[in-house]
C-alpha cells in the first residue's frame, strides 16, 4: 500500500502539473466499503488517470503482457502495474476472463474499489459504445454501488497507435453512485442488461459522447 500511495501521488502530481485537468465530483466516491468505477474509455492512459486522481485506490484489469515483457522496460512496467493493483488478464481468453471477474469479486468482498470499462476496450472513433454486461453482473452479484465516470479529451494525451505522450488538458467527471439490489450471481440476463444500460446512460450524460448502436468490435472482457 505504501508503494501504491507513493506511485499514485507521484502520478497525480505529474498529471496536475503537466495537464492541469478539470476534475469534478470526487465527493461522489463512497468514503468506505466496496465500489465499482465505470468510465468510458478513450485512451491507454485512462486507467492510470483514474487510479491517480480518485480519492481511494481502484484496481483495473491490465493486459498480461504488461507483466511478462522482458528487459528493463518490462521490469519497470511490471513493477508499476503491480504497485497500482492492476490485475493481469489474457485478452480474448474466456477462461481467463471468468477468472478475472472472480478476482474482482474478491477485491469487492474485501471492501475495496475496482474499475471496469463497460465498453470493453477503448473507442478509437470517439463514440460511446454499447456496454458489455460484466459491469451489470458485478453490480447485481455484489450490490456494490457503481460510480460512473466521464473522461473528456484523454484521447489527445496519447493518440491511437502512438507511443508518445503529449500533455493536454482533459476533464474527469465523477457522477453520483448508482445503487442496485443485490441479487447474487443468480439473476436474469435481461436484469443484467437493464443495469448495464442504466450505467451507460449515466456515463453518456457525463462524457457528452455520441452513442454507437452496437458493441466495440475489438476483443474484450464481457
Amino acid at each position: 500500500m505504501a508503494m501504491f500511495d507513493a506511485i499514485r501521488w507521484t502520478t497525480r502530481g505529474l498529471l496536475t502539473s503537466s495537464c492541469r485537468p478539470t476534475v469534478i465530483g470526487l465527493e461522489n466516491v463512497p468514503e468506505e466499503g466496496p465500489f465499482i468505477v465505470a468510465p468510458n474509455h478513450l485512451s491507454f492512459l485512462d486507467s492510470v488517470i483514474v487510479q491517480a486522481l480518485m480519492p481511494r485506490p481502484v484496481a483495473f484489469f491490465a493486459k498480461a503482457e504488461y507483466f511478462t515483457t522482458g528487459g528493463v522496460k518490462g521490469k519497470v512496467m511490471k513493477s508499476f502495474f503491480e504497485a497500482v493493483g492492476s490485475i493481469p488478464v489474457e485478452r480474448g481468453e474466456q477462461a481467463a476472463s471468468v477468472q478475472a471477474l472472480k478476482t474482482l469479486l474478491e477485491i469487492l468482498d474485501s471492501g475495496r474499489g475496482i474499475g471496469i470499462y463497460p465498453e470493453g476496450t477503448r473507442s478509437r472513433d470517439g463514440l460511446l459504445y454499447r456496454g458489455r454486461t460484466g459491469v451489470g453482473w458485478l453490480a447485481l452479484t455484489t450490490g456494490a454501488p457503481v460510480v460512473p465516470v466521464g473522461l473528456i479529451g484523454t484521447e489527445h494525451l496519447q493518440p491511437a497507435d502512438s507511443k508518445s505522450i503529449k500533455p493536454q488538458h482533459f476533464t474527469m467527471k465523477v457522477g453520483q453512485p448508482l445503487y442496485f439490489d443485490k441479487t447474487g450471481p443468480d439473476h436474469s440476463l435481461p436484469a443484467r442488461r437493464q443495469v448495464t444500460d442504466r450505467i451507460m446512460d449515466a456515463i453518456a450524460e457525463l462524457s457528452g459522447q455520441e452513442r454507437a448502436t452496437g458493441y466495440n468490435q475489438s476483443k474484450a472482457i464481457d
